[in-house]
Parts: structure tokens; sequence; C-alpha cells
């Protein structure tokens, strides 16, 4: 469970910090639109996506058992915290937060990291493509520019009521979260190790500025954002709070420690290292409890910035550590530019993550599986978007085992034989 910086560092020369450096400075360009877009969808103030990347990157990339692993606030968040927030408040989710890292310090130390290869592939695709869904719907507010105060979590209410506010389209919130999609897509393909979501959002919101359109900001619906991070303090514990609160404390430990071990597989295949799945779950406690001690979000190891740091050049946990760095540094001395961000930038932002998160191109794979593996994954995908991620974990994870025992008990009565009597 030993940390992976304490194995990197006793080899650390000049050139891998210099490799950590750009990497780490690049992918925090990636992480700070997507912290703030993030943190909005999720029904918190934008503020609470930057301390989120800032405190628990730091704390992952520290504590963590990958080489690269980038973490803070990933869009699997979303559905979550919006409920919780909604049903509890936001000292509820900040809890909650608490009572996750503690749940995830309790497995780090059992060794619980390994499980992570018992939770049947077809439950992680389908949960992943329904948030995917419900991501992308949540921000077609934003995104069309209807300007909904209380648009329901509910996905078939959510639906309705954006169907019958289709009438106060604006236009220029379309062709502002268009343009950024577009812009975006491009400069991924032109330049892949280019920080392109910061440049795309940033050109399209200075268009906003400059031409003083009517489009919704950070700022005009926020106010503006804190130049400096709050001080720690511990959530309001009681008995009554922690039993409520604890079935969506399982789910936020669940959902960081698979979404953080996913990540630094998919980090080993790009490096070709191995990561420590214990220590990376201890990393993924200890970042919990430190976000929710600064009020931040939920946080995890993330997919998307993890590749983009390998591809930055990142070597290192160094280079997340430099990553949390640059972020506050921004966070102290351009705060008020923020503001200026467009609300339908950011949502065309996370249209486009949501998209990502999906794997489009793997679902062809996914209907060529085995009919109970395909039956599954719907299953949990309805599941996810229809009622909610605790119900779609706990049936899809129990029928996946359930089904994965009935084959291993057919092979092993396939393989018997009766005894000579």
């Amino acid at each position: 469970m030993k940390p992976k910086i304490l194995t990197t560092l006793s080899t650390y020369d000049r050139a891998q910090f210099a490799s950590d450096m750009i990497a780490g400075v690049t992918v925090a360009m990636v992480a700070l639109p997507l912290s703030l877009a993030i943190s909005i969808a999720s029904g918190a103030g934008p503020e609470k996506g930057i301390i989120t990347a800032i405190v628990a990157g730091f704390l992952i990339s520290l504590l963590g058992g990958s080489r690269v692993q980038i973490g803070g606030p990933t869009g699997a968040f979303i559905v979550v915290v919006f409920g919780v927030i909604a049903e509890f408040g936001y000292d509820g989710l900040v809890l909650a937060t608490f009572m996750a890292g503690i749940i995830m310090l309790l497995a780090g130390f059992l060794r619980a990291g390994n499980l992570v290869a018992y939770v049947p592939e077809p439950v992680i695709n389908g949960f992943t493509i329904g948030i995917a869904v419900i991501i992308a719907t949540s921000q077609i507010n934003d995104l069309l520019g209807l300007s909904l105060s209380g648009v329901p979590a509910e996905f078939i209410e959510k639906v309705e009521v954006l169907w019958s506010a289709r009438t106060a389209l604006n236009t220029y919130a379309l062709a502002i979260g268009l343009a950024t999609m577009v812009l975006i897509v491009a400069l991924r393909r032109a330049a892949p190790k280019f920080p392109g979501l910061i440049i795309a959002v940033g050109i399209t919101s200075a268009f906003v500025a400059l031409a003083n359109l009517q489009v919704d900001t950070i700022f005009s619906q926020f106010g503006a954002l804190p130049s400096t991070l709050p001080a720690p303090s511990l959530p309001a514990i009681s008995f009554e709070r922690v039993m409520e609160l604890l079935p969506s404390a399982l789910v936020i430990a669940f959902l960081a420690s698979i979404e953080s071990l996913l990540s630094a597989m998919v980090a080993d295949k790009m490096i070709g290292g191995h990561h420590r799945p214990n220590a990376e779950v201890l990393a993924q406690g200890f970042a919990n409890i430190g976000s929710a001690m600064f009020g931040g979000l939920p946080a995890t190891g993330a997919i998307a910035r993890t590749a983009t740091n390998v591809r930055a050049g990142g070597k290192t946990p160094v280079a997340g550590l430099v990553h949390a760095l640059t972020i506050l540094l921004v966070m102290l001395l351009a705060a008020p530019l923020a503001g200026y961000l467009a609300m339908p930038a950011l949502a065309g932002l996370l249209i486009l993550t949501a998209w990502n998160m999906s794997e489009p191109h793997k679902w062809r794979g996914y209907m060529q599986t085995r009919l109970s593996d395909r039956v599954l994954l719907l299953l949990t995908l309805v599941l996810t978007v229809f009622t909610d991620l605790t119900v779609a974990i706990g049936v899809g994870v129990a029928i996946g085992l359930a089904l994965r025992l009935r084959r291993q008990g057919a092979d092993i009565e396939s393989d018997w034989t009766p005894p000579e009597r």
C-alpha cells in the first residue's frame, strides 16, 4: 500500500520534472473548465469544483498507487451529487462525502481494492452509458438558453419540462454551445496534446462578452468566484444524519473506488505499468475526506484527464501535484476571469464529455457478447436512467454475480463424472 510517489522519487531527475511540469500545466487547463461545468451540473456552486480539483487532486497524486492518475470531480458523480443535494442539502453532501472517504479508508486497509475484478463489466458499462444519458439531458437547459429555474431530477419529468419550454429557445446560446463543441472536436483532432477544452470555451465565451450577447455566464448565474480556498472544517455529524446518509455514502464510495481503479488500469495500459489498487483506494479515501473538509465535492480518478496527462508526457505523480497547484494559482490570480465563461459553452463541453463517457466505439462489441451480458447491460442502463444509481448498481451487481456463479456451476457440472460405487 506504499504510495507510488515514494517509489518514483528514488530515481527522479530533472528531465522527468520538466515532463511532469508541462503535463501538469496542460492537464490543469483541461481540468479547470471541466471542474466548473461538473460542479454546476451537480447543483453546486462552480467554486466547489475548483476546490475539489485542488484539494482532492493533490491528495490523490500524493498518496495514490498510480504513476499518472489525475483526480478530481468527474461526470459520473453528477447524478449522485445532484440527488443528494436535492434531498439532503449541500451540508448533507459534504457529510456523505466525508463518510465515503472513511468507508474507502477501511476498504483500503482491508485490501478490498482487488475486489473490483468481481464487478461484472456489463454493469459498469450499463450505468456508465446511463449516467452519460442523464448528464447530456441535464445540459439541454443551458445549451438552449431556456433559463428554467426548477428542472426536475427525474428523467421523464425533466424531458417533459424541457419540451414544454422549447419555444423559449435562445438562438445565441445554442450557437455558442454548438460552436464550442465543434471547436473542441477540431482542436482535439488537430492537436491532441493541446489543452483544447479551455481554448474552445475561452474563445466562445470571449465572443459572448465582446459582442454583448444575451447569454448566461457563470457570473450572471452565480456571482463572482472566490479567489482563495476556504478554511477546513469538519461537517456537522449526528447519529440520525449519518444513518440517513449512509446509503448515499456507500454509493459514493463504490463509484469512487470503481472509477479510480478503472482509470488506473487504463493508465497502466498506456504506460506499460502496474498500479497498486489498495494504495489507490486509500488515496481516494483521504482525498474525499480532504475535499469534504474544504466543502468540496466527491472525487475520484478521472480517465480522460489521466489520459491527457499521459499524452502530454506525465511520468510520475508529480505531474498530478503540479496540476492541482496550477489550478490553485489560477484561482488565486484569475478567479474573476472564470466568471465570463458562458453557460452554453460549458453545457456543450459536458455533452461532449457524456458522449465520450458512453464510449460509442464499443457499442457494436457490446451487442456481440452473450445474451445474458446484453440483457444485464440494458437492464442496468434503464434502471440508472429511470430509477436511480443505487438501485441500478445493487440489482446489476446481484444479477451479474448470480449469472457468473451459474456459469461457473455449469462448467463444474460439465467436468464432473459420477464415481464408481
